[in-house]
């Protein structure tokens, strides 16, 4: 059976506060674990109205604190915004707290608008050049230090945290391949190189200390309900949000609506479906065949589930529906 995982932005949504959010990651993080999804991923983005998550570290913390068994980790920190003894600190002492628990998944964009970027002290000539050494300073800090090594990560140092490299395009599918690392693509909202970038990571891989093998994760929209007009409804709050993410108008997770065709304005539609191509929308039954085809098409290790969905009652149903159509799918593998 391929594993299955939630990737969370903890949606604020229209009407509702961060704090709303945070108890809604919470619960459907509880849930996962009890359906048995393997990993509960968050993402760091900043200035979004419409997410949570900012504060990655302080998130995972949370939920982990609130559940036993799933992996809980980030999907990802953009490591340019910090400094990698920063991130190994936070990270090290989120797996001192939840030893065996902690995922770290890095990025390389800033999560953000350029001029957000720059309130991160974000270097304005950075635009991810440096990344490649960053990581290997960050995995440096992780490992077992060297006698006499005059800086270290307290916590950090000789607890090895899984870290995956995650994105859009080719730059990470190579790093991570030259790396030995497990690679995430962002195919739920940025699906164009997907099939290019899985190729290159597979046919580049050099085995690794911390990897023997390629290990490649394929990331959906789930939006699932038991009627498919219930659930292209559910759709709808995503497409909203990110056409006005694209104005330049970003907000809260709006508010479904029944009729999607009432909102585009020119040109939209086509741009927003080809960024959202990648997700699975509808019953179960259709749910099933979507997953199906995305898996056998990209031949994924683990499958990651997103889900911008305005309810949480219904976000939990479609997350379900998503674990009983995985078990589905292990059933006749």
């Amino acid at each position: 059976m391929i594993p299955f995982s939630v990737l969370d932005l903890s949606p604020i949504v229209q009407g509702a506060t961060a704090a709303d959010s945070f108890r809604n990651t919470l619960d459907l993080a509880q849930h996962a674990e009890a359906w048995g999804y393997k990993r509960y991923w968050l993402a760091e983005h900043h200035n979004m109205p419409g997410i949570a998550s900012a504060a990655t570290a302080v998130v995972i913390g949370h939920v982990a604190a609130g559940t036993k068994t799933i992996r809980v980790g980030s999907g990802g920190i953009m490591l340019p915004n910090h400094a990698p003894l920063v991130i190994a600190e936070q990270f090290g002492t989120l797996a001192s707290l939840f030893p065996g628990r902690i995922d770290l998944g890095l990025g390389r964009a800033p999560g953000t608008d350029m001029m957000t970027a720059r309130a991160l002290r974000r270097d304005r000539s950075d635009n991810g050049d440096r990344f490649p050494q960053d990581v290997v300073e960050l995995q440096m800090y992780f490992e077992e230090p060297e006698p006499n090594q005059p800086i270290r990560a307290v916590p950090g140092a000789g607890l090895l945290v899984p870290i995956w490299l995650l994105g859009s395009s080719l730059f990470s599918a190579q790093l991570a391949a030259m790396m030995g690392l497990p690679f995430a693509f962002a195919s739920h909202f940025a699906p164009d190189m997907l099939m290019e970038a899985f190729a290159i990571y597979r046919a580049r891989f050099e085995p690794s200390a911390a990897l023997d093998r390629p290990h490649a994760m394929v990331a959906v929209n789930l939006f699932a309900a038991d009627t498919e007009t219930e659930a292209r409804r559910l759709f709808s709050s995503a497409q909203q949000q990110f056409a006005n993410l694209r104005r330049g108008t970003p907000g809260p997770l709006p508010a479904p609506i029944d009729d999607i065709n009432t909102f585009w304005r020119p040109g939209e539609q086509a741009m927003v479906e080809r960024a959202l191509a990648v997700s699975a929308v509808g019953t179960p039954d259709m749910v099933e065949s979507r997953l199906r085809e995305v898996i056998r098409a990209t031949q994924p290790d683990e499958v990651i589930l997103a889900g911008q969905i305005f309810d949480h009652a219904a976000r939990l149903r479609s997350f379900q529906i998503g674990a009983e159509v995985r078990d589905r799918l292990g059933s006749v593998a």
